[in-house]
């Protein structure tokens, strides 16, 4: 395969492709409780899409922990949250739930030759590689190759770190060109336009459509389930001569690439 048929794509996770529902908000709780010695009485926000070591500082210092202390803290709750999400992954599988269309989705983009698919997330490696085992969803993916907040705290630094393991796995120099980040969250698009990604936004997440397209996806979706209309748009958003912005509703407009020409009219 030629280094210009190459295209990386990033999956987000939270939201996107699973939703875990209130066990992240537990295992913080029982986290802090054991590293702080109290119960905290404010959670990390829901659906943000921040990563988790940035989360875990805000929850120590809404929770009145001082701020010498915190350094030391958030190291220990790097470690122990993974550990506590293991402890929940009967119900991860039990509870958890996977995002309309995402294994279909996940397996066409896997299944497509020209296509690298992994992970870019806010979750530590750890906890990304058990809510991918909780679904099966592990297979679709080369997390070898993907961006945890393990990396960077920084999430758009992630894109970068995946951009460099990919070009090694595979020999292409992955850039803007040819590097696609697909996610629910407002943060996901800041992750691809500081970091180096197009963007494709499914409104699956807390933000609504108009909000994602208002912060600078270059295609949103309204979910994962129409697999020709998510292929249309990975194809838009990587070709120089293609169409750049997708109505709100999801619908592509009419484009053509080098590698074929992709129309929705619906």
């Amino acid at each position: 395969m030629s280094e210009a048929q190459q295209v990386l794509v990033l999956w987000d996770i939270d939201r996107t492709l699973l939703y875990v529902g209130d066990i992240d908000r537990q295992v913080y709780r029982e986290s802090f409780a054991e590293v702080v010695g109290r119960p905290a009485e404010h959670l990390p926000a829901r659906g943000t899409g921040v990563t988790m070591p940035l989360a875990i500082r805000a929850l120590l210092m809404d929770n009145g922990v001082a701020e010498d202390d915190v350094h030391a803290l958030l190291l220990r709750m790097e470690v122990l949250v993974p550990q506590r999400l293991a402890a929940h992954a009967e119900e991860l599988r039990e509870h958890g739930v996977l995002m309309p269309g995402a294994v279909a989705a996940l397996s066409s983009v896997h299944d497509c030759p020209a296509y690298v698919p992994t992970v870019v997330t806010g979750n530590l490696k750890p906890n990304a590689l058990l809510k991918l085992a909780a679904f099966n969803l592990g297979g679709y993916v080369d997390t070898e190759i993907g961006g945890f907040a393990s990396d960077d705290h920084h999430r758009p630094a992630l894109v970068a770190i995946s951009q460099k393991r990919a070009q090694a796995r595979h020999g292409t120099t992955f850039t803007r060109s040819n590097t696609v980040i697909i996610g629910d969250s407002l943060e996901d698009i800041r992750t691809g336009l500081e970091g180096g990604a197009a963007v494709i936004a499914v409104a699956s997440g807390k933000a609504s459509a108009a909000d994602l397209r208002d912060a600078g996806a270059d295609v949103v979706l309204k979910s994962l389930e129409d697999l020709h209309e998510l292929h249309n748009a990975i194809a838009c958003v990587i070709s120089p001569a293609g169409t750049r912005h997708a109505t709100a509703s999801g619908h592509t407009k009419p484009y053509q690439t080098g590698r074929a020409q992709y129309i929705s009219e619906r």
